[in-house]
């Protein structure tokens, strides 16, 4: 999990570099000589005549609206000296917002990206964050012919954007097939990194389906990728396109030897729903989802740690309907395995809403099999807490697992629309670490309903402290899951 660092979309920024000098003697016989460098040093120069006319530079702009008052010359002439040496610039934009002031707007430079000719009559692939906000979007040939582009539709879950220039007979890119990538494989990237237009770089691919909690399975490469580089194609040795560059992961802002890009058989099927309709479809079933840790398998009492958590449902979502619980693990998605918590929404964002599914979830001990509607993915909510009477607590109870709690009132059942349950009044300590808060309902412990606070208690006793305790609860309309570590 790549949680101390983070990944950042490729922008300019200010980096610090390392060079890192050895020498090391090679010997070679002369008859192994001239077959190591054949097998280990590849010739990309008939690639680069290949594929290098379809890549294209992109420049967007945006409309702002002059700020600086007649006679501001000293301004402008201090800010540029902030510019020159890259100092933080003072508190006095230049520009400020269209409606904010009056005049003649003018078109300010925005951003520098890359792209590639994806059919002979001007599509042009891209990544959604090249063209993002952007007021009008130039492109520039290798031929230098440069034309303003439509942008057709950019999705920002797989960051893939569609552009349109008004052009035919353009050389467009073979599209690869990704299945047979394999990794150590060498590939190539042109593009536009800091602005240096139709720039190769090289490398190996260094994983596949390295998941980075998108809905997308990347491809990861050494290829030096940077900052102008984004939207450009990565290119195998049979000069197909396998994958649109997107992502680094970097400490500085600069390469460090870990690009991410977007795979070509995805990045095709988010462009033609773009195409046909401007947007790209998901499908969704209304479920929370986590991973499956050894703990979680132990506490289970799953075999093996594998498949996606569910941790919450949402209240007549598709899953709900279906009979899924929060504390199942689904396994299986339309006949596919879950391997990993990040395959599930992939397989089901690929599933056409309003299609009839099965899914597979392990249930306390047992596999069960359901069938789910797909419905349509929407802008997330944010579930609203119910305002609840309040209740005294009646004292610290599972004080070792840092729960303080009260049995609910009818007025509060009804409010929440459960039968049963204790209420959350203080969480510290393990249960706190586990996301568990005040207000929060719960209603099983241990793969045990409780509806009293002597029902918890009873439950809390007969577990094993050693190991860690699974809590089921509501928060808001979602009934949720989540474990409590021992010693936590």
């Amino acid at each position: 999990m790549l949680s101390s660092f983070s990944f950042r979309r490729m922008r300019v920024l200010s980096a610090s570099f390392l060079l890192v000098c050895s020498t090391a003697a090679l010997t070679l016989a002369p008859w192994q000589s001239a077959s190591a460098q054949s097998r280990t040093l590849p010739d990309f120069t008939d690639l680069v005549d290949q594929v290098g006319p379809s890549v294209v530079n992109i420049r967007t702009l945006e409309k702002v609206v002059p700020r600086a008052a007649p006679g501001s010359q000293g301004d402008e002439e201090m800010l540029e000296f902030f510019r020159r040496f890259g100092l933080p610039m003072p508190n006095t934009p230049r520009q400020a917002p269209r409606s904010n002031r009056q005049g003649p707007e003018e078109d300010q430079p925005k951003g520098v990206g890359s792209g590639f000719i994806f059919s002979s009559d001007g599509l042009i692939m891209t990544n959604a964050h090249v063209v993002e906000g952007a007021d009008e979007v130039l492109v520039t040939l290798t031929d230098k012919r440069e034309f303003k582009a439509r942008i057709l539709g950019a999705d920002k879950r797989s960051d893939v954007a569609l552009v349109k220039i008004e052009a035919t007979g353009l050389p467009a890119i073979k599209v690869g097939d990704v299945s047979r990538l394999r990794v150590g494989e060498w590939v190539m990237a042109i593009g536009s990194p800091f602005g240096l237009e139709n720039t190769v770089t090289a490398g190996i691919v260094s994983a596949k389906q390295r998941d980075t909690g998108d809905y997308l399975p990347f491809i990861q490469t050494d290829v030096a990728i940077n900052p102008g580089n984004s939207g450009g194609p990565l290119i195998n040795m049979r000069g197909e396109v396998v994958g649109i560059n997107s992502q680094i992961y970097s400490r500085s802002g600069g390469f460090m030897g870990i690009s991410f890009a977007i795979p070509m058989d995805e990045a095709v099927r988010v462009v033609e729903q773009l195409r046909t309709q401007g947007r790209v479809s998901r499908g969704r079933i209304g479920v929370q989802i986590g991973a499956v840790s050894k703990e979680v398998a132990e506490s289970l009492g799953l075999p093996k740690a594998q498949g996606a958590l569910v941790t919450g449902v949402e209240a007549g979502a598709p899953a709900e309907k279906a009979g899924v619980e929060p504390g199942d693990i689904i396994v299986k998605f339309d006949g596919k395995a879950i391997e990993k918590s990040g395959d599930l929404p992939r397989i089901v964002g690929s599933i056409k809403p309003g299609t009839k599914s099965t899914l597979t979830v392990y249930r306390r001990g047992s596999i069960k099999e359901m069938s789910v509607t797909v419905a349509e993915i929407e802008a997330d909510k944010v579930a609203a807490k119910p305002e609840l009477p309040e209740a005294k607590p009646k004292g610290v109870t599972g004080q070792q697992y840092g729960l303080v709690v009260s049995d609910l009132t009818e007025a509060q059942k009804k409010e929440l629309k459960v039968k049963s349950g204790v209420r959350i009044d203080a969480a510290t300590e393990g249960a706190a670490r586990a996301g568990l808060r005040e207000g929060d309902v719960i209603l099983a412990v241990g793969n045990t309903e409780v509806g009293s606070v002597r029902e918890l208690e009873a439950a809390l006793a007969r577990h094993d402290k050693k190991k860690s305790l699974n809590v089921l609860f509501r928060r808001g309309d979602w009934t949720q899951f989540a474990v409590i570590k021992p010693g936590a």
